[in-house]
């Protein structure tokens, strides 16, 4: 066998294509991805961080209604994305989602925090109170009363909307303190 194999001899090499069925597969990847980013508002758009032209390609996209335009669309900004590094794209939308999804739970738990508040339970405005010191009682206290005498008249939930947008405020400032 060795007289076969010779040293000097260099190694032949071929070359290899690319496998057509991954190409495929990265390609429909990033045109999910394409079709995702169409979905956000256009101020989260801005802070995916992309090139001009194909940001500007999304916003029209993301204007078009879903027929043959937007398919050609979305084509063209496939072939652009291709280009281009996807992954710090694909992890900026992964924190979008995330954050957007977190901020759907918080306003539930809000929700139910007013619903708590509002119902006759005096306990309910004492745990929150004691989980939040740094809420104004007498203000809470104030908002709760008015929106009752609202819903007795059948007024319009003026007050229990401000109870709302203050537990909101509260929540953000303390969402402040922790992020500093």
């Amino acid at each position: 066998m060795s007289e076969f194999f010779d040293p000097q001899e260099e190694e032949e090499t071929w070359a290899i294509r690319p496998n057509k069925s991954q190409i495929k597969r990265d390609i429909a990847v990033i045109s999910d991805l394409c079709e995702e980013i169409t979905q956000l508002a256009p101020a989260q758009i801005e802070r995916l961080g992309l090139p001009d032209n194909i940001q500007k390609a999304i916003l029209e996209a993301a204007k078009m209604p879903v027929k043959g335009a937007r398919k050609r669309q979305l084509k063209f900004i496939t072939a652009a994305m291709r280009k281009i590094d996807v992954e710090p794209i694909q992890e900026q939308l992964d924190k979008i989602k995330a954050k957007s999804a977190h901020a759907a739970r918080e306003l539930h738990q809000l929700e139910r925090w007013r619903e708590r508040l509002l119902s006759d339970d005096k306990q309910a405005v004492t745990e929150f109170l004691a989980k939040n010191p740094e809420a104004d009682a007498q203000h809470i206290r104030q908002l709760i009363r008015n929106a009752k005498k609202e819903l007795a008249i059948a007024k319009p939930p003026k007050s229990s909307r401000l109870l709302f947008c203050y537990l909101r405020e509260l929540m953000e400032n303390e969402l402040d303190k922790t992020e500093e």
